[in-house]
C-alpha cells in the first residue's frame, strides 16, 4: 500500500483551519486539525488545549507541515494565545515538523493611511498589534514563516450580512483590504511548495481595494439588505500590498 508522505497539522481547525484540513485531505494529505474539545466530529480532529499551563493534546503526526490558524479574535489580552502558540511550536519541534506557518493578520500594520508591504517597520500602537507582532517573532525565531491575512470572506462570511444596517465607525471613503478563504488556502500551499525559496513574511490581500461605501453597498444590494452608514466621509487610503507572494507562482483567483 502506498502511503502519501504529505502531512499537515492545523492548529485551530475553525472556519479557516477546517477548510484547510478539508483541502489537504482532498489532495490526499494525512491531516490532523485541532480544537479545544475532546469530542471529535471529523476523523482528522484532535484535541489541543492549554489549560492552567498544562497542554492536553492527541496530535501525533510526525514529519508534518504545521499551520497555526487560530483566529485573530483569540488574540485578545485576556487569552493565552502566545502561550498556546509557544506550546504548539514546542510540540511541532518534538514531532519533527518540516516547517511552521503562522496565519497572522494585516492588523499588525499601522492604522494610518498609506501603502504597507512586508518591508514596513512595525511600530505597534495597540495591545492587539503587539500580540500579533510578538506571535510572529515567536514563529520566525523558530524558523517558521508568517502570512499576514487581510479581512477574510467566503462561505458563511458574506460582508453584506454582517454590516447590514449598521453604523460603522470608519470613513465611507476608506478602502477595504480583503481576501477570499480559498485564496488564503492556495497561498499556504504555495509557501509550503516553495519553502526553501519563500520569504519569511507575506501579505495575503486581494489586489482590489474599492471604497467601503462602494464595497458594502454592492454586497448588501446582492442580498437585498440595508447598506451600512458611516461616521465619516473623509478621504483616505490604507492599502496593504499583497503582491509579493505572486513571486511563488501564486495568483489571486477569487473576487472579494
Amino acid at each position: 500500500m502506498v502511503v502519501n508522505d504529505n502531512k499537515m497539522v492545523v492548529l485551530g481547525a475553525g472556519w479557516l483551519g477546517q477548510a484547510l484540513c478539508l483541502k489537504a485531505k482532498e489532495l490526499a494529505w494525512q491531516v490532523q486539525g485541532t480544537h479545544r474539545s475532546r469530542d471529535h466530529e471529523h476523523d482528522f480532529q484532535r484535541q489541543f488545549a492549554l489549560e492552567d499551563g498544562v497542554l492536553k493534546h492527541d496530535v501525533s503526526l510526525e514529519g508534518a507541515w504545521w499551520v497555526c490558524a487560530i483566529p485573530p479574535r483569540s488574540r485578545s489580552s485576556e487569552s493565552n494565545y502566545l502561550d498556546t502558540l509557544q506550546a504548539g511550536l514546542e510540540l511541532a519541534k518534538q514531532l519533527k515538523c518540516k516547517g511552521f506557518i503562522l496565519c497572522s493578520s494585516t492588523g499588525v500594520y499601522p492604522t494610518d493611511n498609506g501603502c504597507y508591504d512586508e518591508s514596513t517597520e512595525i511600530n505597534y500602537q495597540s495591545a492587539r498589534q503587539q500580540t500579533l507582532y510578538d506571535a510572529e517573532q515567536l514563529v520566525l525565531n523558530a524558523g517558521g514563516k508568517a502570512l499576514r491575512l487581510a479581512g477574510l470572506v467566503g462561505p458563511e462570511r458574506d460582508p453584506g450580512k454582517f454590516v447590514a444596517g449598521k453604523e460603522l465607525s470608519s470613513s465611507s471613503q476608506q478602502v477595504v483590504n480583503m481576501v477570499q478563504q480559498q485564496d488564503v488556502i492556495a497561498a499556504i500551499f504555495s509557501v509550503l511548495e516553495n519553502w526553501s525559496n519563500a520569504n519569511s513574511i507575506y501579505n495575503v490581500v486581494n489586489p482590489a481595494h474599492p471604497t467601503k461605501a462602494d464595497y458594502y453597498q454592492q454586497k448588501c444590494s446582492e442580498l437585498g439588505n440595508q447598506p451600512p452608514t458611516f461616521t465619516s466621509h473623509e478621504a483616505g487610503e490604507r492599502i496593504i500590498d499583497g503582491s509579493a507572494i505572486e513571486a511563488l507562482n501564486f495568483h489571486y483567483q477569487l473576487p472579494i
